[in-house]
């Protein structure tokens, strides 16, 4: 049974968290304190309950918290050893924690539990944070907000933060909550429905103040030559540029990247004083630990040349690198973590967008949520005020604290397709489908591209959200809708790195009863279908510089001659030849192309279940439902092969265990000797 102060605090915290002008995603904490029995004493013993470090308020659980005891947590107090060493406080926390298991306190754990207050929240809302970033916002913060907010001017989040709001809360009774200079807001209350109202109340004063009193046009005015192209323009020209910043961004490290063009982003972009404001950089350390100090901003019109814009990305890109090992190199100490990569993670494109990266689609998009954010607190300062965040100094220190790169040492090892996007073609069912899962559940984003778009949706959500999986219409046969496709997988995850050739269809008949559309339809699905994704494929993969996989799901039939099947096994013995002269041709770029051969593959099969199987059963003369346990036992190893089988196939060609692998062919045929590879 939940406990009723933990209850309030879930439902006041879930309420802030599920509305973006409160606070970001993982943004921001919340605590109370109460009372519970200790189960060695049997006593009453007082307790807070806090958000704890890396959880996020909108979807914060019971397991999401840290309960400690509040006489030893604020006995700390007396032991605290001063600024130059409050990073020792944080592991301090650990033993005054109350009961099993919960989360690991965070640094904000002091501010919530030296406070007196039952109910604590800190917050990062736009409004809040345009305030705290303003350069006169000590000077606005009484004219906004009278003395029910106290300005807190900029600290480290730590100990002496936490003392220092103490001290503050303590010296003014009359105040509600105060404005952390160049980072949040923290308000308090007697009861979490009080504190509720406090936190809503500064944001929505804040909010009314900078809409009443700011300027027509915050960011300056803005310029024609910079001003958003028409949206299918801009689409096909973000789908362009995807797989190249994917390349530039992904220098140190792979990144699975996000687009955004929503009007926030190209208001912004499309403004005067855009680049100054970008060099300026973020303030919030929520922001700026997602999206690097800075952005980097193609610094040329929407209608330039894409040949214009490649070189100039190219320089900017080594710029931006040269820029950013120098500041590493200005604020580091013998003691600071080896620099972690000099690549952007925002890269600002007028008239066209923002991309945004991470290591994987989730990080990649809340990347791109806290620039927004940080545009519309730039907007909010600049309306008011003039925006100055905090000093970069102060920003290193945070960026390559040490208590940061632990939390990064504490991640789990990423699996083996992390990072990795794939798109897969007839992935709504059978082979497809399984090697879509499988894929995902190796860490891969993956495109599920069907003839059936409401299908490849569905299977898309089986597999997981749009963090994971997205499915997309196409007919392979169809050059426009494959360069339409790939086109949404990049806008989706930033490029394409593994693309499996699954599409396909069979009609079982003899030489004589096959007509030439049978012959062409067969053929344009699976001989040119493939020719045309590849060449998609390598069109993106080449533009990235990434290197990649192309695996093709050929047949048994490509290498084995049997009755009443012409026109499929010749398409598929065409796909196993293009295995090999891709594999060829593309080496050199570091694109691996190898391929799959299965055979007998019935259950959950769509080709089998169009008519096939009943076709083929009646060739060998055996009930349609039993054409599975027939294959298998035509096998050297007597096994039926199933989806799953093949989908192993398609990881292990892809996985770094044959990373010196092309132009192969992996019978998964449970033993056909008819068919062995010569």
């Amino acid at each position: 049974m939940t406990h009723t102060t933990v209850d309030q605090l879930l439902k006041r915290s879930n309420k802030l968290g599920a509305d973006p002008r409160n606070t970001n995603y993982a943004g921001g904490n919340t605590s109370a304190k109460g009372t519970d029995t200790d189960p060695v004493t049997g006593e009453d013993v007082e307790l807070m309950w806090v958000k704890g470090s890396g959880g996020d308020l909108g979807t914060l659980t019971e397991s999401g918290l840290a309960v400690l005891r509040i006489d030893r947590l604020r006995s700390l107090v007396d032991v605290y050893p001063g600024v130059e060493r409050e990073d020792e406080m944080v592991a301090a926390f650990d033993y005054c924690l109350h009961g099993k298991g919960g989360a690991a306190p965070s640094i904000d754990t002091a501010m919530h539990g030296l406070v007196e207050a039952d109910h604590v929240d800190h917050l990062h809302p736009d409004s809040g944070i345009a305030i705290a970033t303003a350069v006169d916002g000590q000077a606005l913060t009484p004219t906004i907000f009278g003395d029910k907010v106290v300005w807190v001017p900029w600290r480290r989040p730590g100990f002496q933060l936490g003392l220092d709001i103490a001290e503050i809360k303590e010296q003014n009774p009359q105040a509600i909550g105060c404005i952390l200079g160049g980072h949040g807001i923290t308000a308090w209350g007697k009861t979490s429905r009080e504190c509720q109202a406090n936190s809503l109340w500064i944001i929505r004063t804040a909010q009314a103040y900078i809409e009443a009193k700011s300027r027509k046009h915050p960011f300056g005015p803005s310029l024609k030559r910079l001003a958003p192209l028409p949206k299918a323009e801009r689409r096909a020209r973000a789908a362009e540029l995807a797989p190249i910043l994917r390349g530039l961004a992904s220098h140190d490290a792979p990144m699975v990247g996000h687009f955004t063009d929503s009007d926030v982003v190209l208001d912004f972009l499309s403004s005067r004083n855009h680049p100054r404001l970008a060099e300026l950089g973020t303030s919030c350390p929520d922001h700026f630990l997602r999206t690097k100090v800075k952005p980097m901003v193609l610094d040329l019109p929407p209608t330039a040349s894409m040949d214009k814009v490649r070189a100039r990305l190219t320089e900017l890109h080594e710029a931006y690198r040269e820029d950013y090992r120098a500041y590493y190199e200005r604020h580091a100490t013998a003691d600071s973590p080896a620099i972690r990569g000099a690549d952007p993670l925002i890269v600002l494109v007028p008239g066209v967008g923002m991309f945004s990266y991470g290591r994987n689609k989730q990080t990649a998009r809340v990347a791109g949520e806290f620039y927004v954010n940080a545009i519309n607190v730039m907007r909010g300062a600049e309306g008011i005020s003039r925006y100055a965040p905090i000093e970069e100094s102060e920003k290193f220190r945070i960026e390559y604290w040490a208590l940061e790169e632990a939390k990064l040492q504490r991640m789990p090892r990423p699996k083996e397709l992390a990072t990795r996007v794939a798109l897969v073609t007839g992935a709504a069912s059978g082979i497809g489908r399984a090697t879509a899962q499988r894929l995902a559940d190796e860490g891969a984003c993956v495109v599920i591209a069907d003839l059936s778009a409401e299908k490849a949706r569905a299977a898309a959500a089986e597999i997981g959200g749009p963090d994971v999986a997205i499915g997309v219409a196409c007919d392979v046969s169809d050059e426009a809708a494959v360069r339409a496709a790939f086109d949404e997988a990049v806008l989706a995850f930033g490029g394409v790195d593994l693309v499996v050739n699954n599409a396909g269809l069979s009609l079982s008949k003899p030489l004589l009863e096959t007509t030439a559309a049978d012959w062409d339809v067969q053929h344009d699905v699976m001989a040119k279908g493939s020719f045309l994704v590849s060449r998609e494929a390598a069109r993106v993969m080449i533009e990235q510089q990434m290197g990649g996989d192309i695996v093709y799901i050929s047949s048994k039939n490509s290498v084995f001659a049997g009755p009443n099947n012409i026109a499929y096994s010749a398409t598929k013995a065409d796909q196993a030849h293009q295995v090999r002269l891709l594999a060829a041709e593309l080496g050199p770029h570091q694109i691996k192309v190898n391929g799959v051969n299965p055979d007998g593959v019935v259950r959950g099969s769509g080709i089998f279940a169009g008519g096939w199987g009943a076709k083929r059963a009646a060739v060998y003369g055996v009930p349609e439902e039993e054409l599975g346990a027939y294959y298998a036992q035509r096998t050297l190893l007597k096994r039926e092969v199933l989806p799953e089988h093949c989908a192993n196939a398609v990881f292990v060609l892809c996985s770094s265990d044959l990373s010196h692998t092309t132009g192969l062919h992996v019978p998964v045929d449970a033993g056909v000797a008819a068919a062995f590879l010569r």
